[in-house]
């Protein structure tokens, strides 16, 4: 691209005060084994005449976005335009006004910004001023957009040749693949994009940041304490949980919950010294249309220190408000701690082998008469990882979707080890937690077809299907949960069977299959179809 001089022009930006957070108290703890809330809201001072509560600058973060692990994929792909959510910004600023109408202009908003959600009001004079037209403009400075503002106008270009620079001026006639100039003599001269070019001025209508623009009517000349407030995208969060298993006994398990809001700050703009609130459940939003994302976004992981978030329902939601102030530069992402960790959460392992994995014959029209249907059947056997969310189980705290990660500590070194990890929704407490977190080493599965009848006069067909479970451990006895998908048909009926089994829902059955160390378990079946 071109290099560019010209003259230092003064742009005047919008005022704006930024103030130290005051402390605040620690917003929630773990006491006696539960997790309980603790401390009100600090209050933060503000200048002017708006409300004592209200900070600078304030976020309210909605997300959109599937939970997943914050990396130079994730950001890459966001540059690409998945934005990873969008929040609501207020700022508070003071604002001199002349009596009558007036132009204002504020600079300090997002790239990303929903131009149709801005909102301006005066809060020293609110009945007394008003909008009357209000405009964003996103004309960005660029050497691109600089060159074609000269268009059919005389510039000067600077060029290497050998050792020395030659500088010569014309009148630029595009900027298409390179400059190209016409010269006094009436020549054209064709220079390559790498040349420096000076230009005598700022053309006009070009600014360095993004701005909101409006035609203001008020009553009251002097000054005025205002909030500006928007919607952007290009911000985002969700919930990052860190789990560690443990086998205080045998055939117990224990976990240590930990928890983290993880969010991401690509909206072009930065937020210094705001206050945040985070809203979890499914807001429902329509869509909007897809603006280009910033240039480069750098990831950057901050470990913030307490005090924490305070947790209450609001609406059919649940708001998360922090109890500090908080500075989420521009292009970066951050951790801030949800909950203290709760420890001493009881849980359970489950081995699961499904066979024919999940969703045969759910859109089944017709009963399913052929025998082929069906019989291609994985080995793999699921492990499975359950806890309550409840007060009884020292937790008991409303959940935001998140990924969880389980890790296990190895006693040979006392560091901790990866051992799965999965996605949960939105979980209310007293609810069950439930995480898939791989497939099991030493148990294995397998499912054959023993015998297939159709009787299409009685309408009637009679299946059997032999399971076998082998348990390759040396020492360990396990319990393998042998899930059964009955989908040929929905009337079924299982007429003769080897194990005692549970009915899980219209088209599943359960088998509990106890092998010993070494020990391999046999489940068979005869189901009659009819129809």
């Amino acid at each position: 691209m071109p290099h560019f001089a010209m003259p230092a022009t003064a742009r005047p930006v919008a005022a704006g005060r930024r103030r130290a957070p005051r402390a605040s108290s620690l917003a929630t703890r773990l006491a006696a084994g539960l997790l309980v809330a603790a401390g009100a809201l600090p209050c933060v001072a503000a200048t002017g005449t708006g409300p004592a509560s209200e900070p600078e600058n304030a976020l309210t973060i909605y997300s959109t976005a599937a939970p997943g692990a914050i990396g130079a994929d994730t950001l890459v792909n966001m540059r690409g335009g998945a934005l990873p959510g969008y929040a609501v910004v207020r700022h508070l600023r003071d604002m001199t006004l002349s009596r009558g109408r007036s132009v204002q202009r504020f600079s300090d908003v997002a790239a990303l910004i929903d131009p149709t959600t801005v909102s301006f009001e005066s809060l020293t004079d609110p009945a007394g001023t008003r909008v009357l037209e209000q405009s964003f403009q996103f004309d960005l400075i660029s050497s691109q957009r600089l060159l074609e503002r000269y268009v059919d106008r005389e510039i000067s270009v600077d060029q290497v040749r050998g050792a020395s620079v030659e500088t010569f001026n014309g009148t630029l006639l595009s900027t298409q693949g390179g400059i190209t100039l016409r010269r006094a003599d009436g020549s054209i001269q064709i220079v390559p994009g790498n040349a420096g070019v000076r230009l005598p001025e700022l053309p006009g209508g070009l600014i360095t940041r993004p701005t909101l623009v409006w035609n203001l009517d008020a009553q009251r000349a002097g000054s005025h304490r205002t909030r500006v407030s928007y919607q952007t995208r290009g911000i985002g969060w969700w919930a990052d949980y860190n789990l560690t298993y443990s086998e205080p006994a045998a055939g117990r398990c224990a976990l240590e919950v930990r928890a983290w809001v993880s969010i991401v700050n690509q909206s072009g703009a930065s937020y210094p010294e705001s206050r945040l609130k985070l809203v979890a459940g499914d807001v429902q939003r329509l869509p909007a249309v897809r603006a280009q994302m910033p240039r480069r976004a750098d990831a950057a992981m901050v470990a913030a220190a307490p005090p924490g978030f305070e947790q209450r329902e609001f609406f059919e939601y649940h708001l998360y408000t922090l109890g500090r102030a908080l500075t989420l530069p521009d292009n970066s992402t951050q951790q801030i701690e949800l909950f203290p960790a709760a420890r001493g959460v009881t849980c359970e392992k489950t081995l699961v082998y499904r066979a024919l994995g999940g969703g045969i014959g759910d859109a089944v029209q017709r009963p399913m008469l052929d025998r082929e249907v069906g019989l291609q059947a994985g080995r793999k056997v699921d492990v499975y990882l359950s806890f309550r969310n409840a007060e009884a189980n020292r937790l008991g705290v409303p959940l935001p979707a998140g990924r969880v990660r389980v890790s296990q500590l190895d006693p040979a070194d006392a560091t901790l080890e990866f051992i799965g990890e999965d996605a949960i929704d939105h979980t209310p407490r007293d609810e069950t937690v439930r995480l898939r977190l791989g497939a099991a080493f030493d148990v294995v599965g397998e499912r054959r077809q023993v015998d297939f009848k159709v009787d299409t006069a009685r309408r009637e067909m009679i299946e059997d299907i032999e399971v076998r479970v082998r348990n390759q451990k040396k020492t360990e006895a396990v319990t393998v949960q042998v899930h059964e998908n009955l989908y040929r048909w929905t009337n079924w009926q299982i007429t003769q069977r080897s194990h005692p089994f549970d009915r899980i829902d219209a088209r599943t059955v359960r088998f509990p299959v106890t092998l010993a160390p070494g020990a391999e378990g046999v489940v068979r079946y005869t189901v009659r179809y009819t129809w």
